[in-house]
């Protein structure tokens, strides 16, 4: 099996996530079903929430201002999920955590979930992660870990620089997609320094 990029990952623990939802399984039943097994980042994502889904849901469902989790659409119900997870039990930086959960709700779900994730994945993070630098606007810079260096900005743009390979994004309109490229290139040619990161 070849292994995807991790916003692939992430976008296939949605989907299973959401199917074990619709079948009423605890998410690792689904898994078994499947007949070409996930990425392996996909099943860490998806077996890490089903364990601590009460405290997963208990967190989400206390600093979600108005909202309980059953009133929430289930994509981003389960994005907020995926987000709080790893924000809870891994070392993804901050920033990666919340930019690649706002997008999976900006495209599943829509503008206005892309700012309610947003909003409440940055709450969630001062909480369980009080010492980690603050998760940056979409326009700010990102902290990529320690791998890539902000390059520069001119007015052609944003350009990030990865520090294992010297690669670059080029130019590019805002840092946040600066970052983007830098992480599809992460994830295409150092797969296997994540778990360094």
């Amino acid at each position: 099996m070849s292994t995807g990029t991790r916003r692939e990952a992430r976008e296939r623990a949605l989907e299973l996530l959401y199917e074990a939802e619709c079948k009423g399984l605890a998410p690792a039943d689904v898994l078994p079903q499947l007949a070409v097994a996930p990425d392996p980042f996909a099943v860490e994502l998806v077996l890490g929430v089903g364990q601590r889904l009460t405290d997963v849901d208990a967190l989400i469902d206390r600093l979600a201002r108005g909202w309980t989790l059953d009133r929430m659409p289930w994509v981003d119900r389960n994005v907020l999920r995926v987000g709080a997870f790893e924000l809870l039990a891994t070392d993804v930086p901050v920033g990666a955590v919340i930019s690649e959960a706002v997008e999976l709700a900006k495209r599943y779900s829509g503008v206005e979930a892309g700012r309610f994730v947003n909003g409440l994945l940055a709450a969630i993070a001062r909480e369980v992660r009080p010492d980690a630098p603050p998760a940056p606007a979409p326009d700010e810079e990102i902290d990529v870990g320690g791998a890539a260096d902000l390059a520069g900005a001119d007015e052609d743009g944003y350009t990030i620089e990865c520090t294992l390979c010297g690669w670059t994004s080029g130019s590019v309109a805002t840092r946040h997609a600066a970052y983007q490229g830098y992480e599809a290139h992460f994830d295409a040619d150092h797969a296997g320094d994540r778990a360094d990161r």
